[in-house]
């Protein structure tokens, strides 16, 4: 028997990478922590969309504090009312740089960031340039306050390592990665991590990367309120466990070794989760 399974926090999960500021948890947060510490999440690195966010994060891990870690940052598309606007614009990262300079002690990471090519959203060179010089202004804060980066990297996979590893980023995630398994093995090589969500149970292309990616560089994550194990319900952080039984099948390995290992790598990329795991 492997020693090291049964020492503390092996029952133990963490989401790294959640969005409980959403709208969509604001009448029952309380109760949505509370199944998922129910269900072994002992913490969840919850992320920004908009500098508007940030607030509202800062407020949930004040009321949680033995659960939420603020992760600050500005994703590459702006949204109206859920619905695509447009990519955010230096300005928009203007307003956010001061309050991640003012709250970077209390950061888990910077996050969310990253590039989205998605044609409807960024259709032109120009706004691919603009969407590159954004994530490059935030990879420089991250390393200024030595935090690693929470990553989106939409229908721009290859791109997206391609930058992180030009601008010498070690400590990265690639959240929810939908690209091919050729490459995120480039984010291996480069030291990254990629983290699942639950509706790997019902997307193949998720299947295919956790049967390539080594358990030693995955991680576990819901993106609540979205990517849930049933298409077009709510997601919440109780649910990491679908994807850590499915990795668990794939990889041939009990679920409590998936825990163990996942909760070590959440530990060693985000070095602020140590105090809630027992």
């Amino acid at each position: 028997m492997d020693e090291s399974i049964g020492k503390p926090g092996d029952n133990q999960m963490v989401d790294c990478h959640c969005h409980l500021a959403d709208d969509g948890f604001d009448e029952d947060i309380a109760e949505v922590i509370s199944r998922a510490k129910q269900n072994g999440v002992s913490a969840g690195l919850v992320v920004s969309i908009v500098p508007q966010d940030f607030e509202k994060i800062l407020k949930l891990s004040e009321r949680f504090p033995d659960f939420v870690v603020p992760c600050f940052g500005v994703h590459p598309v702006q949204y109206i009312r859920k619905q695509c606007c447009c990519c955010f614009s230096l300005q928009d990262l203007d307003a956010a740089i001061p309050l991640i300079d003012q709250y970077h002690h209390l950061l888990g990471a910077i996050g969310e960031v990253g590039l989205d090519f998605q044609p409807r959203i960024c259709p032109t060179p120009k706004e691919k340039s603009l969407q590159r010089k954004i994530l490059v202004k935030q990879i420089e804060l991250a390393k200024k306050y030595d935090l690693p980066l929470n990553v989106h990297s939409r229908s721009a996979g290859r791109p997206t390592i391609e930058l992180l590893k030009e601008n010498g980023v070690k400590k990265a995630l690639l959240h929810a990665f939908d690209g091919r398994p050729a490459i995120a093995s480039q984010g291996v090589e480069a030291g990254y991590y990629f983290s699942i969500p639950p509706e790997v149970v019902r997307k193949e292309q998720k299947q295919n990367l956790v049967a390539r990616i080594p358990l030693d560089n995955m991680l576990l994550e819901t993106d609540s309120p979205v990517l849930g194990p049933v298409r077009q319900e709510r997601n919440e952080p109780a649910n990491i466990q679908v994807s850590c039984e499915y990795i668990a099948k794939v990889k041939n390995v009990e679920v409590a070794e998936v825990r163990r290992i996942t909760t070590q790598n959440a530990i060693r990329l985000f070095p602020k989760l140590a105090k809630f795991i027992k």
